[in-house]
C-alpha cells in the first residue's frame, strides 16, 4: 500500500476531530477535501462515517462521569433519567426522519456545491440567532426539559443536508429555544453520542460489503488521529463558548462558502 492513502486518513481524521464538535460542519469540510484529495465513493462514505465515531469517542471520554453515571443511577436518580429520557427524545427526530431519507440525500445532495450554499445560509442563521434570541432560562444540562430536547431533534434534523452542521443545527437551535451558550453545547455534544453511533453502525452495515481488509488500517489512522484532535477542540471550545459568540464561526462559513458557491458554479 503506498504512502498517499495514509496520508490522506491523517488529514480527513484532522479535519474530522477539528470540525465536528464546532458550528462549520464536519459533514461538509469531509465531502469537501475528500473531493481535493479524489477521495470519495462508498468506501469513502464509510471511512468519513467510522473515523466521525473517533471524534464522537473523545467526547465520551471527556464527560464519561456524566454518562457512565447517567446510566449507572438512572434507575434510581431522577436526574439521570431525565438526562437519558431527554437524550432520547431529542435524538429520534432526526434518527427517524435520517433513516427514512438517508438514501435520497446521499444520492443527492452530497455535493461540493450543496455544502457550500449550506455553509453560507447556515452562517447567516447563526448571525440571526445571535442577535435575536431568547434570553436564557436554562443553565445547565440537568435542567433540560422534554419540550426543549424536542425542538433541539427537530433542530438537528435540519442537519441532515450536508454542509448545515449538526452542531450549528443543536447548538444554535437550543440558544433560540432558551438555552445557555454553556447547556446547549454540551447538551449537542451529549446528543453526538447516540446519533454518530447509530449512523456508524448503520453505514457499517449497509456497506460491509464495500469494505476490503486493506482499507482497515487506513480506517483506524482516521479514526485514532480523529480521536486526539477531537480530544483538544473539544477543551478548548468549551473555554471559548463562555466568553464569546458564535460570530466568528458565522462569518467564516459566510465568507469560505461564498468562495466554494463562486468556485464549483463556475
Amino acid at each position: 500500500m503506498d504512502f498517499l492513502p495514509w496520508l490522506k486518513a491523517v488529514v480527513l481524521g484532522l479535519v474530522e476531530g477539528a470540525t465536528e464538535f464546532i458550528p462549520v460542519s464536519s459533514t461538509g469540510h469531509l465531502i469537501l477535501v475528500g473531493n481535493w484529495l479524489s477521495f470519495e465513493g462508498d468506501a469513502a462514505v464509510t471511512f468519513d462515517i467510522v473515523i466521525q465515531l473517533g471524534a464522537i469517542l473523545a467526547v465520551l471520554w471527556i464527560y464519561r462521569g456524566k454518562v457512565f453515571g447517567a446510566l449507572a443511577h438512572w434507575k434510581t436518580e431522577p436526574s439521570a433519567r431525565r438526562f437519558l429520557v431527554n437524550l432520547l427524545i431529542a435524538f429520534l427526530p432526526a434518527a427517524i426522519i435520517g433513516f427514512l431519507t438517508h438514501d435520497y440525500i446521499e444520492e443527492r445532495l452530497f455535493s461540493p456545491l450543496v455544502v457550500a450554499v449550506s455553509m453560507v445560509i447556515g452562517g447567516v442563521a447563526i448571525l440571526v440567532i445571535e442577535r435575536w434570541h431568547r434570553k436564557a432560562a436554562v443553565h445547565s444540562v440537568d435542567q433540560m426539559t422534554a419540550r426543549l430536547a424536542l425542538g433541539i431533534g427537530l433542530c438537528q434534523v435540519l442537519s441532515l443536508v450536508p454542509g448545515v452542521s449538526r452542531s450549528g443545527a443543536t447548538i444554535m437551535g437550543a440558544l433560540a429555544l432558551g438555552a445557555a451558550r454553556i447547556a446547549a453545547t454540551e447538551f449537542s455534544f451529549f446528543l453526538a453520542i447516540p446519533v454518530m453511533f447509530a449512523a456508524t453502525g448503520y453505514q457499517l452495515l449497509k456497506n460491509l460489503d464495500v469494505l476490503s481488509p486493506d482499507q482497515i488500517p487506513i480506517i483506524a489512522i482516521g479514526f485514532v488521529v480523529s480521536f486526539l484532535s477531537a480530544l483538544v477542540v473539544v477543551k478548548k471550545f468549551i473555554g471559548f463558548v463562555s466568553g464569546h459568540t458564535f460570530a466568528p464561526f458565522a462569518w467564516y462559513r459566510i465568507v469560505f462558502g461564498a468562495m466554494l458557491v463562486a468556485y464549483y458554479w463556475s
